[in-house]
């Protein structure tokens, strides 16, 4: 019976943003914009790490790995909310809904986990420089990405999984512009006291425990800038995490808004709003607040650019 009850539902429906169709075409204009500027903005911050010998560096292997979860990050959605806008087509079939929900989860946990493990990095690098080359050597920068990829699938497959035992009957109207896992539980027509418990618990592991480890690291580099004498060697030190702090603030406010917006009770435009901060804007403004604030990439961009010019003529 089960079964059936969720084959009944080939597909779901996108709402989607509250945009008048008079609109449309100008805001489809907007996200297509940020989209590209988030794809080529993530790329070239890959590019330059990848090309400049002097950024082969822990801090910037972990960028690296980072501004390629933030373009597949924003991947999972923005496309599928471009062409719902485009071709007005609001309908995404069950296993499409499911691949969204998985790969929106296992991006945004591999982000969540690369920041904390950037702030530990820092740590290292400010209050044991000495131990730095020691302490993450590349076999150690190895295992910490690919430990949060392998968090980040447990997790998404273990969300996955539950939400494909949940039955759904008549209502496939989603209110959002993608297939969010908590407006789908609430479209069962089953107990889903497991589903929640599950986003519960592992929210609380791949979320707070992070957060945590990035409070404890900052709060030990706060420490140690306290202790030094010297104003240069406060600059310096706070020069080498401003960039990967603004990136934090950024990242766990929005999640913040979002969890609050959704708590609230209150309509869906507004935890909307806070998604698409969330989902296309935030992966956004990573590559220009790496770049506007980072001496070593702006250094890298600038010989690219020169290079660039003298194979031109």
């Amino acid at each position: 019976m089960r079964r059936e009850n969720q084959s009944s539902v080939s597909e779901f429906l996108l709402l989607g943003l509250p945009i008048r169709p008079e609109q449309q075409g100008v805001f489809f204009a907007l996200f297509l914009g940020v989209y590209l500027t988030t794809v080529l903005g993530n790329l070239l911050i890959f590019l330059l790490i990848r090309l400049d010998p002097r950024l082969h560096t822990p801090m910037y292997f972990f960028l690296k790995h980072l501004a390629l979860t933030d373009v597949s990050f924003s991947s999972v959605t923005v496309p599928k909310m471009l062409m719902n806008m485009q071709v007005q087509c609001q309908s995404i079939t069950y296993a499409g809904c499911i691949s969204q929900v998985y790969f929106y989860i296992l991006f945004g946990c591999v982000d969540n986990l690369l920041l904390a493990v950037m702030s530990y990095d820092r740590y290292v690098a400010i209050c044991h420089p000495l131990h730095y080359t020691t302490i993450m050597m590349e076999r150690a920068c190895v295992l910490l990405v690919a430990g949060s990829w392998i968090l980040s699938c447990g997790s998404a497959l273990l969300h996955t999984l539950l939400l494909a035992q949940v039955p759904f009957c008549d209502d496939n109207i989603i209110p959002h512009f993608f297939c969010s896992l908590p407006i789908l539980l609430k479209l069962s027509c089953s107990d889903t006291s497991l589903n929640e418990l599950v986003i519960f618990t592992a929210g609380a592991a791949v979320v707070i425990l992070p957060l945590t480890g990035i409070l404890v690291s900052y709060g030990r580099i706060g420490v140690s800038i306290l202790r030094v004498p010297s104003t240069k060697g406060i600059c310096r030190a706070l020069s080498t995490c401003g960039s990967h702090l603004s990136v934090v603030s950024l990242f766990y406010g929005t999640i913040m808004a979002l969890y609050f917006s959704s708590s609230s009770g209150n309509s869906n435009n507004k935890d909307m709003i806070v998604s698409l901060m969330y989902t296309v804007v935030t992966p956004m403004l990573n590559p220009f607040i790496y770049s506007l604030r980072n001496r070593d990439i702006k250094l890298a961009l600038g010989i690219l650019f020169r290079n660039n010019q003298l194979f031109a003529k």
